[in-house]
């Protein structure tokens, strides 16, 4: 049987509710494969902003705003 494990990478800070929801959806993803929930582990890393760059820039120098989701 498939064994997932998936790791998710999110700067520190983020809220209980919100690593729920993304333990759910990625849960969610693999239940509807046929593979039972009991048989997908889910590891959520935290990274603080300032070991975390895009484009050659910190994130903890940089401001950050949310983008709309699309649909």
């Amino acid at each position: 049987m498939l064994m997932p494990v998936v790791q998710v990478s999110v700067w520190a800070g983020m809220s209980s509710e919100n690593k729920k929801k993304i333990v759910a959806g990625i849960t969610k993803v693999f239940t509807d494969m046929g593979i039972p929930s009991q048989a997908t582990t889910i590891v959520i890393i935290e990274i603080p902003r300032e070991n975390w760059a895009t484009a050659g820039k910190l994130h903890s120098e940089t401001p950050w705003t949310p983008q709309p989701q699309q649909k």
